[in-house]
């Protein structure tokens, strides 16, 4: 909204200072201080408006060292987070891009999901929440509409190189490049190419995935696609989920990668910078800045309240929409398949709940006695168990969460 205003006054009155909203940096920056400012100073009322409303979280004993003092702690925090997250990106952003238009629309879509699940676990007291099922229903609704979009969209493109013989069956304009002596054409295509590290160009076709069904085979690519989608956006949502199980993980984890995805998102959508570093450029990608901005700040003023030890929990109103998001903003800059690298935590977290349940099940059937790989999953469970501290698991991970965002960002050079 902000954006709008001065814009048009930039357009009709000289004001010194007002061109500054016309960069991507500055409105970023804004967003991130009044996102901060938000969760931090306006956090403290929804904190206690929380409590006054007896929305506390209900623990069961699972024999975890200072577990059962939690009981009663404010949940549903994750409300903080939504508030960080859409309040700047409403006011800075520009609301007719497309990407954010998609961001803002996953933010509310699994916050949602996430508060209905709480408003059941709290409010009526069961502690299954909404049920799986529709969990997943929901999840999956919400990729359909980001991979539709995003395949059929026509803002949606990315910019390609084309050798000379290509002009002739050029469908949209190509732009002539200079690149030291030598020249080039770029041109704005609809196409599934994404980045994958460890690949030639590091770039990858969803649609070479049905090669061998011969002459043709590109108009089915919409199926792998959205499959793809699916897939991502309920494993990243889950595994946020599970991720937020002790004071701080999920939450600092997200900043990280929260940060990363700006910067990839920066940079892609900036044509001298994607050129210089031969990158996929992704036309108008650089406005998720602002959200990635937000949604950072949300995340680190949500941490003042939600470190340990914990004055407020996110709730599955917050981790979902964590979770969610990420998803969606990997796939729209093209960089979803580095997301087993990015969110190595989710990940590792998800397969430790996956290992544990399967391999119980499999020493159940075949020995009559289940047995266990971990002492207790998600792996965080696991550590403290072993009678580590909450703070040290936290920090721990932390620093594995900020080493794999290193190894992301390299990646992008690794061909």
């Amino acid at each position: 909204m902000l954006y709008y205003l001065f814009e048009y006054l930039n357009a009709h009155y000289d004001f010194p200072g007002l061109r500054l909203f016309q960069y991507i940096t500055f409105r970023t920056s804004l967003a991130i201080i009044i996102s901060l400012i938000i969760t931090t100073v306006f956090g403290r009322a929804i904190i206690n408006y929380l409590q006054k409303m007896q929305v506390g979280e209900t623990v069961r004993n699972l024999g975890l060292e200072g577990q059962m003092q939690k009981q009663g702690t404010p949940t549903m925090g994750g409300i903080m987070i939504l508030l960080g997250i859409l309040v700047p990106t409403l006011l800075l952003a520009n609301l007719s891009n497309i990407y954010v238009l998609l961001m803002i629309i996953t933010t509310v879509w699994m916050g949602v999901i996430g508060f209905v699940d709480d408003y059941i676990k709290v409010f009526r007291k069961n502690k299954e929440g909404l049920a799986g099922r529709f969990k997943i229903v929901g999840q999956v609704g919400l990729a359909l509409i980001i991979g539709w979009t995003m395949y059929f969209n026509p803002n949606i493109v990315v910019r390609q190189t084309v050798d000379e013989s290509g002009i002739t069956n050029a469908t949209a304009p190509m732009v002539l490049r200079q690149k030291g002596e030598s020249f080039y054409y770029t041109q704005d295509v609809k196409s599934t190419l994404t980045n994958v590290p460890f690949y030639k160009n590091n770039e990858f076709d969803y649609a070479k995935v049905l090669k061998f069904l011969g002459e043709g085979y590109e108009k089915y690519s919409v199926f792998v696609f959205l499959f793809f989608v699916v897939i991502i956006v309920t494993a990243v949502s889950n595994g946020a989920n599970i991720t937020d199980g002790i004071d701080g993980l999920a939450t600092g984890t997200s900043a990280i990668i929260g940060i990363t995805l700006g910067l990839l998102a920066y940079v892609s959508g900036n044509t001298v910078i994607a050129d210089y570093l031969n990158i996929m450029y992704i036309p108008n990608s650089g406005e998720l800045m602002i959200f990635a901005g937000a949604f950072v700040g949300a995340c680190v003023g949500f941490l003042w309240y939600n470190s340990y030890p914990a004055q407020v929990f996110m709730g599955d109103t917050g981790s979902l929409a964590i979770g969610g998001i990420i998803a969606a903003f990997a796939i729209m800059i093209r960089k979803e398949l580095l997301i087993p690298v990015l969110c190595g935590v989710f990940l590792i977290e998800n397969l430790s709940v996956i290992i544990q349940v399967s391999y119980f099940k499999y020493t159940k059937k075949r020995f009559g006695e289940g047995k266990r790989v971990f002492l207790m999953s998600p792996l965080h469970h696991h550590y403290q168990k072993k009678g580590y501290h909450e703070a040290k698991i936290v920090t721990r991970f932390w620093i594995i969460g900020i080493l794999l965002a290193i190894i992301t960002i390299i990646t992008l050079k690794l061909r």
